[in-house]
């Protein structure tokens, strides 16, 4: 286990850190290096990280912020100061679930060819909310064996994360999908295993949170896109063709139509409940419950216009050759007081 770095990343995480240090802690010897990088939190994570004997590095306020670049930090900070062969990578809003980090440690012994190992990352509370519960669809959404791409909780062998230049820092949403890219371009292969990996907590309550959460998947599919959409990867092709025809040309020339065509335009945008129907049948014959079908349905059926709105902004921040800055769904989680100065386990 000493072979091994983690890497945990946040902003403004409050006790959503604290859970995900403290599950690090609790499986892992002393000797086990854990980074935070911070990412200009005002919540007191900081002060909490260190309490726990985790290694902190701050991020430069005056760079624009990307989780991408945030793991990069931390990834260069254990390699100048400790020897590795794993890093694993974790986003501050997860609980690490016991188990994992000898499981995928053994999973890249065990298989040489692999450069990255995920698992499945599952909702804390799906119960809570409609929109906790369409991310606890997505999270297991995928299959097991060889994959395309993983999502921010992985383990990964350090060399290959080297020799492919780490994470894009320009890339401010799907960092993992583009930096996965690179790693199969390198000859890697990618794996899930059968196996919870850690425990989310998206904290999406009201619809708004939904809303800029959706918009910055469209921005994702814009921006990585552009970087590997070429043949023959082309990636998110499908999705940005999906994106500008249902989220934008249909609803504007439908709506934009409707008085000369005396409302038929406006047939088009059946496609929508249709689409969540669909989506619903679909995943009832796979044995999700109704709730979960339902939620999963909606989304699938109306995520496509907010996703417009963050591909749209994409091609403005491309056409003014600006740096894009993130997309945040979420508000500040105070630390209370007792825990930020309770030592680490």
């Amino acid at each position: 286990m000493t072979r091994i770095g983690i890497v945990a990343i946040g902003r403004n995480e409050g006790e959503r850190l604290i859970r995900c240090l403290d599950s690090l802690r609790a499986q892992l010897s002393p000797e086990v290096p854990i980074v935070y990088v911070d990412s200009g939190s005002t919540d007191g994570s900081q002060i909490a990280a260190t309490n726990r004997g985790v290694e902190v590095v701050t991020l430069d306020l005056s760079i624009p912020f990307t989780a991408a670049r945030a793991r990069n930090a931390g990834f260069q900070y254990l390699q100048q100061h400790h020897s590795i062969d794993y890093v694993q990578f974790v986003d501050g809003d997860c609980e690490v679930v016991a188990g994992w980090i000898d499981a995928a440690v053994q999973f890249l012994d065990c298989t040489p060819e692999a450069v990255a190992v995920c698992g499945w990352r599952r909702e804390r509370y799906p119960d809570q909310s409609m929109f906790n519960r369409i991310c606890d669809v997505e999270w297991r959404s995928g299959s097991v064996g060889e994959i395309g791409n993983f999502g921010g909780d992985v383990m990964m062998r350090a060399a290959a994360l080297s020799a492919v230049g780490g994470y894009n820092d320009r890339v401010i949403a799907a960092e993992d999908d583009e930096v996965s890219v690179r790693l199969r371009q390198a000859g890697g292969k990618i794996y899930r295993i059968d196996q919870n990996s850690t425990l989310h907590d998206a904290n999406i309550h009201h619809l708004s949170q939904w809303w800029q959460r959706a918009k910055r998947c469209g921005y994702a599919y814009g921006l990585v896109n552009s970087i590997h959409g070429a043949p023959p990867e082309q990636k998110f092709q499908r999705e940005v063709r999906r994106t500008w025809i249902w989220g934008f040309l249909v609803p504007v020339l439908s709506l934009g139509a409707a008085w000369l065509t005396q409302g038929w335009s406006l047939l088009p945008l059946a496609r929508y409940p249709i689409t969540t129907l669909k989506v619903m049948v679909g995943s009832r014959r796979r044995g999700w419950s109704s709730a979960d079908s339902w939620a999963w349905g909606w989304s699938c059926g109306v995520s496509v216009i907010p996703e417009a709105l963050g591909l749209l902004k994409f091609q403005r921040d491309r056409w003014q050759n600006r740096q894009a800055e993130i997309i945040e769904y979420k508000g500040v989680q105070p630390v209370g007081s007792d825990v930020v100065q309770s030592p680490g386990r």
